[in-house]
């Protein structure tokens, strides 16, 4: 790429810390950072975005130490810890959040939230105004920032914008809910390249624009993308799945040091399999669904008792909300409850741990496992469906996939394909994994395996971008 690439995304790609007076500065994870590092580096690019520490962190000195060790420069904006609790806290995380992922009764609608929503937007856009030039290839992240090219182009930015959305995009029906539809609709429209994970989730967002906004209508569909017309403008509006740096993945999960965490952990289990779910605390996760899935398969499958137990991690996300403190108690009581039904001497069914991992301990779990239970209620892609089977290196496991998860559209051919609202099914499908024959484990997660492998998370960059720079002629039918 000969363009200099703006990212702008809610959080900067790094982990300011703070130990005994010195500060430090390190790269973050993720598989956007692991994306887009290699290009910023290479054209000398630079990301915007909240630093996610106070303002006592000596910043200027910090990230012109990350531009010199990375290759890239960092623009950092400053909030408040007001603005953090109303934008990010409160609209993003209560309003849109729940709503895009057809949660509607866990939304909360406040005209405040929503204002501060707009101006912290509207300071993304400045800063970002005042970074960028003509010549720069922008590129804005998820449902935080959303207005950002609406004030941009009220600021006299009028380069093509672009616009990823890594969690789903609601129907039509739904989305109209939001009392704020017009403003955000607006606000996507302006920029030029508006990328979702699914097909569906394209689908929606090209159904709301036609339906509610004016004087949009579609010009031509293709395969990955459509384009449409609003006014003068043409919009191009595609699909393009993320994923992950499989070979990362697999190289690190075939490490001795991995190998010898995943034994111990191994031995723990002795005699009986794993079943794992790994979670940020959410409830769109269906993490209380997928307890009682687990349940169920143990009333209905006795002879799954004292061979299997589910291992579920919880990672602690968002703990001074209540809803989440009400999810975190609810699954404590249900796997109280499961194992005070079932548990026999030497054999517990439910083992429930709420903390973080390290990539070793994760990467450990992943290579444990014979059984991953990935069942969202709505899920953007899931990633984790996507680890598991890269970390797989024995070619050995099977998994359990919501058909809500955005990696259902590529990956239900050989996954367990489950509805997690329905228990039943879920539970047949867990029996299923349990008694699967080792050869056709085998077949299918060497399938699951080859497809994420070709379909990682740099070929998803490359697509994005070529979608970018398809803007010839031949595209723009009247």
């Amino acid at each position: 790429m000969k363009q200099r690439m703006l990212v702008v995304s809610n959080r900067l790609p790094i982990v300011v810390g703070e130990q005994e007076g010195q500060w430090t500065i390190s790269p973050g994870t993720g598989g956007l950072v692991t994306a887009l590092a290699p290009i910023m580096s290479a054209n000398h690019g630079t990301w915007v975005g909240w630093p996610g520490c106070d303002q006592s962190a000596p910043l200027d000195r910090l990230c012109g130490q990350f531009a010199e060790e990375q290759g890239y420069a960092l623009a950092p904006l400053p909030l408040s810890e007001e603005e953090v609790e109303a934008y990010y806290r409160g609209f993003s995380n209560e309003t849109l959040w729940p709503l895009f992922h057809d949660l509607l009764g866990n939304c909360h609608f406040k005209l405040e939230h929503f204002k501060v929503y707009q101006s912290v937007n509207r300071k993304f856009a400045e800063l970002t105004a005042s970074t960028c030039s003509i010549d720069d290839f922008v590129w804005v992240h998820d449902y935080q920032l959303i207005l950002v090219a609406h004030y941009l182009r009220q600021l006299g930015v009028d380069q093509p914008l672009a616009f990823f959305l890594h969690i789903p995009f609601p129907s039509a029906d739904l989305f109209r809910r939001l009392p704020w539809k017009d403003q955000l609709l607006t606000g996507l429209l302006e920029y030029d390249l508006i990328g979702f994970q699914t097909l569906r989730d394209h689908r929606n967002f090209v159904h709301s624009a036609t339906s509610l906004a004016d004087d949009t209508r579609v010009v031509s569909r293709h395969r990955q993308y459509t384009l449409l017309r609003q006014g003068e403008r043409i919009i191009k509006v595609g699909h393009f799945p993320i994923s992950i740096d499989f070979n990362q993945f697999a190289t690190q999960a075939a490490s001795e040091q991995v190998a010898d965490a995943a034994w111990y952990l191994h031995e723990n289990y002795q005699r009986r399999q794993i079943m794992l779910g790994i979670d940020r605390l959410d409830y769109t996760k269906g993490i209380p669904e997928r307890f009682l899935a687990f349940e169920r398969a143990l009333e209905k499958y006795p002879q799954m008792r004292q061979k299997i137990s589910l291992l579920q991690v919880v990672v602690p996300s968002r703990t001074l909300v209540p809803d989440y403190l009400n999810l975190k108690t609810l699954l404590e009581q249900l796997a109280g409850r499961i194992n005070g039904r079932f548990s026999q001497h030497g054999w517990v069914p439910v083992h429930y741990y709420y903390r973080n991992l390290d990539q070793t301990q994760l990467l450990a779990h992943y290579r444990t496992a014979e059984i991953a239970a990935v069942t969202p209620l709505r899920d953007g892609m899931n990633l984790v469906a996507k680890e598991y089977c890269a970390s797989s290196v024995e070619n050995r496991g099977v998994l359990i996939l919501s058909e809500f998860a955005g990696a259902a559209e590529q990956l239900a051919k050989q996954a367990l394909l489950v509805n997690p609202y329905d228990l039943e099914k879920t539970a047949d499908a867990m029996y299923a994994a349990f008694t699967m024959p080792v050869e056709q484990q085998q077949q299918r997660m060497a399938r699951l395996r080859n497809d994420i492998r070709r379909h990682d998370v740099h070929r998803w960059v490359r697509s994005f971008m070529a979608a970018a720079d398809r803007r010839s002629d031949h595209d723009i039918e009247s």
